[in-house]
């Protein structure tokens, strides 16, 4: 059975660690490259706790690494200033991207639908790797049916860069597909300090928390009358998103075109 060759963008970040560790365990996929702007030269298990492995970190990602290692698959954790050129480059170079950064713009991905219809080879991008995330998002999808007035409040760790989250708005932008765009609270109603009411897409109020010591977390707080509903997800560590990561990779290898969303890939 042919492996999976991947290489991961972002090896020495948090999560870039938790997939190494993972991936190294997998028969079916082998890590065949990593970058990073820190411990480059450095052989990547020793930078994960693990025994060597034969794959030096190298400095920033660019065409010719990915060519050279016969890459099929780059998983991306970077950051937001980084995510788009490597999602470039690794297209250019024949690479699919599996994009777990955050904080792209429409127009930004708007660039990546077109380049991969240019040179024919797939992507992925998923705002949050976490399969009980997307269960979240399922649940409150099917709840706003029924109870349409909503806030999602979504909790993340102090040194998260974009707000808010792209797991809340891809939450909003569920229920809106079925409940149309609606005033929520007192049609007079006014802030005394401005952004009490948080950010608001369709009506929808997205409040952002970013504090030391959390990891992500998010609530969806459903209204109706005489009742609530909540629906919450709880990420304690980021050990939770790797088994979506293990299966975006899997999936991702046979992309042809641009897919956003890891429920593209649950039964």
């Amino acid at each position: 059975m042919k492996k999976i060759r991947v290489f991961v963008a972002g090896a020495s970040g948090k999560m870039g660690q938790e997939v190494i560790r993972s991936l190294i365990q997998q028969d079916d996929l082998l890590l065949v490259g990593a970058s990073d702007t820190r411990h480059q030269g450095m052989d990547v298990g020793f930078v994960v706790g693990a025994s060597r492995v034969g794959v030096d970190i190298t400095g920033p990602l660019d065409l010719e690494i990915l060519r050279e290692v016969r890459a099929d698959v780059l998983v991306d954790f970077t950051n937001p200033q980084s995510v788009l050129k490597n999602s470039k480059t690794a297209i250019m170079a024949g690479v699919v991207p599996v994009v777990g950064t955050t904080g792209l713009g429409e127009a930004e991905i708007d660039e990546i639908r077109a380049l991969v219809v240019k040179e024919h080879i797939g992507a992925f991008f998923a705002p949050n790797f976490s399969i009980g995330a997307i269960l979240m998002m399922r649940f409150a999808k099917e709840a706003a049916k029924y109870f349409p007035h909503v806030d999602i409040i979504e909790l993340h760790h102090d040194q998260k860069l974009d707000a808010p989250s792209g797991t809340a708005l891809k939450t909003a932008e569920g229920i809106l597909e079925v409940r149309d765009p609606m005033v929520q609270g007192h049609p007079n109603e006014y802030e005394k300090l401005a952004g009490a009411r948080g950010a608001d897409l369709g009506g929808i109020h997205i409040h952002s928390v970013r504090l030391p010591g959390l990891i992500a977390h998010q609530e969806v707080l459903f209204g109706g009358l005489g009742q609530a509903l909540t629906i919450r997800h709880d990420a304690f560590s980021r050990e939770t998103y790797i088994p979506g990561v293990m299966l975006a990779i899997r999936k991702a290898f046979e992309l042809t075109d641009l897919v956003i969303g890891l429920e593209n890939f649950l039964d």
